[in-house]
């Protein structure tokens, strides 16, 4: 393993890691200080690492310039910043190369359909920045490639978020620890199982909001108290079935109602245009469940 990614992997570890939403109009307008404070609430409330433009981030979407100025406020918080890379028409070398240069601590590469291993090879000589390989519900990935993937010297560690697949999830972790890299945790519907199962860090898109239910899940399991861990897991599985359910793509404007009901955000840029349209009677359910 190339000396920058165990670095990195020793860094997160034990971390929890907000995939932050990015905050915008209904027309997809960003502005950077609405993020900056929306990031440093994150931050104030316990996340210990920040994982921006990723698949919460609508980061397949944004322009170049915004996801810059996305990249240069998060740099700006002071903990470790992850920048999703691909997962749409831009080219996530040149992306990579551009968070690189904007201080990120590493990329989180999105999955593709073509050859993953040299995708993450193009990522890794054009930036040189670790990576975290990302084993997605959309296009969840087979255990020979992942495999493949985790003999990557740049690679510090793996994502994965399936889901609702038990054991892949628990195949992907196994691997990754036999791998040495760090095994992260993006189960929202599976958080407190994946921790048994041996993920050491978190990076959930649940912690773009209520950041505070998270985290609490993390600490009663580093402090072997099996009735908090048990009392904490309950209420992050009360909040991840309002949240992260049918249709699941809702997820990011869920969190977004839930970042505005806690006044992270204003109401004027707690949409996301990119997303299936919800109901508004929604939005009461969800804020019932987080409460």
């Amino acid at each position: 393993m190339d000396v920058a990614a165990r670095n990195l992997r020793d860094r997160l570890r034990g971390a929890l890691i907000a995939a932050a939403a990015t905050p915008m109009t209904a027309s997809g307008e960003v502005d950077l200080d609405v993020v900056s404070r929306y990031l440093a609430g994150l931050v104030a409330d316990g996340v210990t690492g920040l994982a921006v433009l990723a698949h919460t981030g609508r980061g397949p979407y944004l322009a170049p310039d915004v996801r810059a100025g996305v990249v240069e406020r998060a740099v700006a918080m002071g903990v470790p910043v992850l920048v999703g890379v691909g997962g749409g028409p831009s080219d996530p070398a040149e992306q990579a190369g551009v968070a690189a240069e904007l201080g990120a601590d590493g990329v989180l590469v999105f999955p593709s359909n073509g050859d993953r291993v040299a995708l993450h090879e193009e990522v890794w000589q054009a930036a040189r920045l670790p990576m975290i390989a990302f084993d997605l519900y959309t296009r969840p990935c087979p255990a020979g490639t992942l495999r493949e993937l985790l003999r990557h010297p740049g690679v510090a560690g793996l994502k994965t978020a399936l889901l609702s697949d038990a054991m892949g999830c628990q195949r992907a972790i196994a691997l990754t620890r036999e791998a040495d890299r760090l095994a992260i945790t993006g189960e929202d519907r599976m958080f407190g199982p994946s921790l048994l199962w041996g993920a050491e860090a978190a990076l959930v898109g649940i912690a773009a909001a209520s950041v505070g239910v998270t985290a609490a899940v993390l600490e009663a399991f580093d402090g072997k108290d099996l009735g908090a861990f048990v009392a904490a897991s309950g209420r992050l599985d009360r909040l991840a079935q309002a949240t992260f359910t049918e249709p699941m793509e809702g997820y990011v404007q869920r969190m977004l109602w839930l970042a505005a009901a806690e006044g992270r955000v204003p109401e004027s840029h707690a949409y996301d245009p990119y997303g299936p349209p919800l109901p508004e009677e929604e939005r009461a359910g969800v804020i019932t469940a987080s409460r």
